[in-house]
Protein backbone atom coordinates (compact mmCIF):
# COMPACT_ATOMS: atom_id res chain seq x y z
CA UNK A 1 0.00 0.00 0.00
CA UNK A 2 0.98 3.48 -0.98
CA UNK A 3 0.43 6.44 1.68
CA UNK A 4 0.23 9.93 0.00
CA UNK A 5 -0.05 11.34 3.59
CA UNK A 6 1.54 10.69 6.81
CA UNK A 7 -1.36 9.89 9.38
CA UNK A 8 -0.33 9.24 13.52
CA UNK A 9 -2.01 6.64 15.69
CA UNK A 10 -5.23 7.29 17.70
CA UNK A 11 -6.55 9.48 14.97
CA UNK A 12 -10.10 8.82 16.60
CA UNK A 13 -11.79 12.02 15.34
CA UNK A 14 -9.95 12.30 11.71
CA UNK A 15 -11.50 10.89 8.54
CA UNK A 16 -9.18 8.73 6.76
CA UNK A 17 -10.20 8.02 2.99
CA UNK A 18 -8.76 5.17 1.87
CA UNK A 19 -8.46 5.76 -2.41
CA UNK A 20 -7.33 4.39 -5.90
CA UNK A 21 -3.90 5.82 -6.76
CA UNK A 22 -5.65 7.00 -9.58
CA UNK A 23 -7.72 9.90 -7.56
CA UNK A 24 -5.13 10.50 -5.23
CA UNK A 25 -4.41 14.14 -6.88
CA UNK A 26 -7.97 14.91 -6.83
CA UNK A 27 -8.56 13.91 -3.45
CA UNK A 28 -6.09 16.24 -2.37
CA UNK A 29 -7.67 19.09 -4.69
CA UNK A 30 -10.83 18.41 -3.27
CA UNK A 31 -9.58 18.85 0.37
CA UNK A 32 -8.02 21.91 -0.09
CA UNK A 33 -10.71 23.55 -2.25
CA UNK A 34 -12.76 22.61 0.81
CA UNK A 35 -10.42 23.23 3.46
CA UNK A 36 -11.46 19.91 4.78
CA UNK A 37 -8.27 20.02 7.34
CA UNK A 38 -9.51 16.75 9.35
CA UNK A 39 -9.38 14.50 5.91
CA UNK A 40 -6.21 11.71 5.45
CA UNK A 41 -5.30 10.20 2.40
CA UNK A 42 -3.86 6.82 1.90
CA UNK A 43 -4.20 5.17 -1.36
CA UNK A 44 -3.79 1.47 -3.03
CA UNK A 45 -1.60 1.09 -6.28
CA UNK A 46 -2.45 2.84 -9.37
CA UNK A 47 -1.73 0.19 -10.83
CA UNK A 48 -4.60 -2.09 -9.40
CA UNK A 49 -6.74 -0.47 -12.30
CA UNK A 50 -4.99 -3.21 -14.05
CA UNK A 51 -5.54 -5.97 -11.09
CA UNK A 52 -9.29 -5.27 -9.80
CA UNK A 53 -9.00 -8.72 -7.96
CA UNK A 54 -6.52 -7.46 -6.23
CA UNK A 55 -8.30 -4.18 -4.61
CA UNK A 56 -10.80 -6.11 -2.71
CA UNK A 57 -8.25 -7.84 -0.24
CA UNK A 58 -5.87 -5.24 0.21
CA UNK A 59 -8.99 -2.91 1.07
CA UNK A 60 -9.83 -5.33 3.94
CA UNK A 61 -6.49 -5.26 4.97
CA UNK A 62 -6.07 -1.15 4.84
CA UNK A 63 -9.12 -0.72 6.72
CA UNK A 64 -7.86 -3.23 9.28
CA UNK A 65 -4.51 -1.43 9.52
CA UNK A 66 -6.75 1.82 9.60
CA UNK A 67 -8.96 1.07 12.42
CA UNK A 68 -5.51 -0.71 14.61
CA UNK A 69 -4.21 3.11 13.75
CA UNK A 70 -7.19 4.45 15.70
CA UNK A 71 -9.57 5.64 12.85
CA UNK A 72 -13.49 5.88 13.20
CA UNK A 73 -14.14 7.13 9.95
CA UNK A 74 -13.09 5.47 6.89
CA UNK A 75 -14.76 6.18 4.04
CA UNK A 76 -13.27 4.05 0.85
CA UNK A 77 -12.35 6.19 -2.77
CA UNK A 78 -13.37 3.49 -5.05
CA UNK A 79 -16.36 2.73 -6.91
CA UNK A 80 -16.75 -1.19 -7.63
CA UNK A 81 -13.74 -0.61 -10.47
CA UNK A 82 -14.64 -4.12 -11.81
CA UNK A 83 -14.06 -6.25 -8.81
CA UNK A 84 -17.41 -7.40 -9.31
CA UNK A 85 -19.31 -6.63 -6.07
CA UNK A 86 -16.14 -8.22 -3.93
CA UNK A 87 -15.43 -4.39 -2.85
CA UNK A 88 -18.85 -4.09 -1.74
CA UNK A 89 -18.42 -7.39 0.78
CA UNK A 90 -15.46 -6.06 2.37
CA UNK A 91 -17.08 -2.24 3.18
CA UNK A 92 -19.97 -4.03 4.41
CA UNK A 93 -18.16 -6.09 6.31
CA UNK A 94 -16.41 -3.36 8.17
CA UNK A 95 -19.06 -1.13 8.37
CA UNK A 96 -17.70 1.67 5.83
CA UNK A 97 -18.69 3.52 2.54
CA UNK A 98 -17.45 3.67 -1.03
CA UNK A 99 -18.18 5.88 -3.79
CA UNK A 100 -21.12 5.27 -5.99
CA UNK A 101 -21.39 3.66 -9.28
CA UNK A 102 -19.58 1.32 -11.42
CA UNK A 103 -15.87 3.55 -12.22
CA UNK A 104 -14.66 6.76 -11.33
CA UNK A 105 -15.27 7.76 -15.16
CA UNK A 106 -19.06 7.30 -14.04
CA UNK A 107 -18.03 9.51 -11.19
CA UNK A 108 -16.38 12.67 -12.50
CA UNK A 109 -19.15 12.64 -15.03
CA UNK A 110 -21.70 12.98 -11.94
CA UNK A 111 -23.92 9.25 -12.11
CA UNK A 112 -26.58 11.12 -13.02
CA UNK A 113 -25.03 12.60 -15.86
CA UNK A 114 -23.18 9.05 -17.03
CA UNK A 115 -26.54 7.46 -16.67
CA UNK A 116 -27.70 9.85 -19.51
CA UNK A 117 -24.72 8.84 -22.06
CA UNK A 118 -23.69 5.44 -20.81
CA UNK A 119 -25.55 3.30 -23.60
CA UNK A 120 -23.79 6.38 -26.30
CA UNK A 121 -20.25 5.86 -24.65
CA UNK A 122 -20.52 1.82 -24.94
CA UNK A 123 -18.10 2.04 -27.85
CA UNK A 124 -15.94 4.52 -26.11
CA UNK A 125 -12.51 4.78 -24.26
CA UNK A 126 -11.93 6.99 -21.45
CA UNK A 127 -8.99 9.01 -20.09
CA UNK A 128 -8.62 11.17 -17.13
CA UNK A 129 -6.47 13.84 -16.16
CA UNK A 130 -4.44 10.87 -14.30
CA UNK A 131 -4.12 8.63 -17.62
CA UNK A 132 -3.24 11.87 -19.80
CA UNK A 133 -0.55 12.35 -17.36
CA UNK A 134 0.69 8.61 -17.39
CA UNK A 135 -0.44 7.59 -21.12
CA UNK A 136 3.26 6.62 -21.41
CA UNK A 137 3.56 4.44 -18.44
CA UNK A 138 0.07 2.90 -18.36
CA UNK A 139 -0.95 2.31 -21.84
CA UNK A 140 2.09 2.69 -24.05
CA UNK A 141 4.95 1.20 -22.63
CA UNK A 142 2.86 -2.15 -20.64
CA UNK A 143 1.26 -2.84 -23.99
CA UNK A 144 4.17 -3.00 -26.19
CA UNK A 145 2.60 -0.08 -28.48
CA UNK A 146 6.08 1.39 -28.52
CA UNK A 147 7.60 -1.29 -30.32
CA UNK A 148 4.97 -2.77 -31.88
CA UNK A 149 2.37 -0.28 -33.15
CA UNK A 150 0.54 -2.69 -34.99
CA UNK A 151 -0.79 -4.15 -31.71
CA UNK A 152 -3.01 -1.01 -31.54
CA UNK A 153 -5.78 -2.78 -33.98
CA UNK A 154 -5.75 -5.62 -31.18
CA UNK A 155 -6.47 -3.44 -28.31
CA UNK A 156 -8.42 -0.57 -29.43
CA UNK A 157 -9.61 -1.74 -32.43
CA UNK A 158 -13.14 -2.29 -31.20
CA UNK A 159 -13.28 1.56 -29.88
CA UNK A 160 -14.89 4.18 -31.79
CA UNK A 161 -14.06 7.47 -29.82
CA UNK A 162 -11.52 8.78 -27.37
CA UNK A 163 -13.52 10.66 -24.84
CA UNK A 164 -11.08 12.92 -22.34
CA UNK A 165 -13.08 13.75 -19.02
CA UNK A 166 -11.22 16.68 -17.88
CA UNK A 167 -10.71 17.38 -14.13
CA UNK A 168 -8.67 20.38 -14.68
CA UNK A 169 -8.27 23.03 -17.38
CA UNK A 170 -4.62 22.07 -18.61
CA UNK A 171 -3.60 22.33 -22.13
CA UNK A 172 -0.65 20.27 -21.99
CA UNK A 173 -2.92 17.34 -21.26
CA UNK A 174 -5.47 18.31 -23.93
CA UNK A 175 -2.19 18.02 -26.08
CA UNK A 176 -1.76 14.51 -25.11
CA UNK A 177 -5.13 13.47 -25.04
CA UNK A 178 -5.83 14.55 -29.01
CA UNK A 179 -2.02 12.80 -29.73
CA UNK A 180 -3.58 9.55 -27.99
CA UNK A 181 -6.83 9.60 -30.02
CA UNK A 182 -4.56 10.45 -33.71
CA UNK A 183 -2.31 7.66 -32.33
CA UNK A 184 -4.91 5.14 -31.48
CA UNK A 185 -7.48 6.45 -34.68
CA UNK A 186 -9.91 6.92 -32.43
CA UNK A 187 -12.52 10.07 -33.16
CA UNK A 188 -11.87 12.99 -30.29
CA UNK A 189 -14.43 14.47 -27.38
CA UNK A 190 -13.35 16.18 -24.28
CA UNK A 191 -15.90 16.38 -21.70
CA UNK A 192 -15.06 19.02 -18.93
CA UNK A 193 -16.49 17.34 -15.67
CA UNK A 194 -14.34 18.63 -12.68
CA UNK A 195 -13.84 16.31 -10.05
CA UNK A 196 -17.55 15.65 -10.39
CA UNK A 197 -19.37 13.37 -7.92
CA UNK A 198 -16.04 13.50 -5.70
CA UNK A 199 -16.54 16.94 -4.52
CA UNK A 200 -20.02 16.28 -3.12
CA UNK A 201 -19.29 12.56 -1.11
CA UNK A 202 -16.24 14.31 0.00
CA UNK A 203 -17.94 16.83 1.72
CA UNK A 204 -20.61 15.03 3.04
CA UNK A 205 -18.44 12.40 4.70
CA UNK A 206 -16.60 14.69 5.97
CA UNK A 207 -19.28 16.52 7.94
CA UNK A 208 -20.36 13.73 8.90
CA UNK A 209 -16.91 12.94 10.81
CA UNK A 210 -16.57 16.86 12.07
Amino acid sequence: MVKTQKTEPNQTDRLLVIACGMIAREVLAVKQQLKLDHLDLTCLPAEFHFYPDRIAPAMDKAIEKAKTEGYRHIFVGYADCGTGGLLDRVIEKHGVERMAGPHCFAFYQGMDAYANVADGDMMSFYMTDFLCRQFEAFFIKPLGLDRHPELIKDYFGNYEKLIYLAQTDDPELDKVAEKAAAMLGLAYERRSTGYGDLTVELARVAQGAA
